[in-house]
């Protein structure tokens, strides 16, 4: 019966018993990986409601059952050619010049699983890209992008696919690696007549009520990354700079924070300063304007020069007087 029905498949399509074989086997092959793919899954997956956790699980299996999938079927259809290293030694130069991208994207891959420099859930920027890394797959990862037209590195809704070659052509920053916590600052300016240094011992309390409870752990992040990176901080607690500008004395907050929650904690921040300065008559906030500045009636009195004295005049006595006026 079955050889019956190999002759009919032969006459009517054209393909020999041998061809007809290994399309059957192949199809097995498939429907078996399948079929184990998602056994595993749904026992592996049945007490797990871990989003990461999940994402791994499909991952994994998917890419073992496709490198599995793919080594036997190159077996099944290629079995006079000796050996798998034979078969790819004839094809490489034609798929070296046809399939440049997509082996360089496939070698991406390849160092992307091996070295880790990002993972799914990290922060990264490659090139002028940035953002949340949400999926991983051969030839191309993909990102939630931050910035670009929205500011303090929040979301702007759209998802980016990125080629996995671009980790050797572009330079990659990682938010999320390392410690696990980025610098930011904010710059409040106040004015040369307020109390500079009051402004600044506020913005010192305010700093350290908003991130001072990140310094701990900071420094416990800092030596696990330094037994991996030549990563050493002196100072992880928030600090206060000041400098002049053009306009008024600027008090530069410096502190630590995590990167998704860097525009929040900026809000917090300057809602307190916006709330602790409106107490204080004599501190002000500076912006750019025009002044008249009177040295006189302004300035330190060892700088005041004083006032010329008006040049005498002279007033005849009389018609007698000899230099009538």
């Amino acid at each position: 019966m079955i050889s019956d029905l190999t002759q009919k498949l032969q006459q009517t399509i054209g393909v020999g018993a041998e061809a007809q074989i290994d399309a059957t086997l192949t199809i097995l092959v498939v429907l078996f990986l399948w079929l184990v793919r998602k056994l595993v899954l749904r026992t592996a997956l049945r007490k797990s409601d871990d989003v990461q956790n999940r994402y791994r699980w499909r991952k994994s299996t998917a890419y073992v059952a496709f490198l599995i999938g793919v080594v036997l079927v190159v077996r099944i259809w290629f079995q006079g050619m000796g050996s798998l290293s034979t078969m790819i030694g004839l094809v490489s130069a034609g798929v070296a010049i046809a399939l440049k991208d997509a082996l360089v994207n496939l070698a991406g891959w390849v160092f992307i699983v091996w070295r880790h420099p990002f993972e799914v859930g990290d922060r990264i920027e490659v090139g002028d890209v940035a953002g949340d890394v949400i999926d991983q797959r051969i030839f191309q990862f993909t990102l939630m992008e931050i910035g670009n037209w929205v500011h303090a590195d929040q979301s702007t809704g759209r998802i980016i696919h990125v080629p996995n070659g671009r980790v050797f052509t572009d330079a990659l920053a990682n938010y999320s690696k390392g410690f696990q916590y980025i610098w930011d600052e904010v710059g409040v300016l106040v004015t040369f007549e307020s109390d500079w240094q009051k402004a600044k011992l506020i913005l010192q309390k305010i700093a350290a009520r908003h991130t001072e409870h990140l310094s701990s752990e900071a420094e416990r992040r800092v030596r696990e990354a330094s037994m991996k990176f030549m990563i050493f901080y002196s100072k992880l607690t928030p600090i206060v700079y000041t400098c002049v500008e053009d306009c008024g004395v600027l008090l530069t907050l410096r502190y630590l924070t995590e990167p998704q929650e860097r525009r929040g904690r900026m809000e917090a921040i300057w809602e307190d300063v916006l709330r602790a300065f409106a107490q204080h008559d004599d501190i002000d906030f500076a912006y750019p304007t025009q002044r008249f500045y009177s040295n006189t009636r302004e300035g330190k009195p060892g700088t005041v020069k004083a006032p010329a004295a008006p040049a005498e005049q002279f007033v005849p006595t009389g018609p007698n007087d000899p230099f009538p006026g």
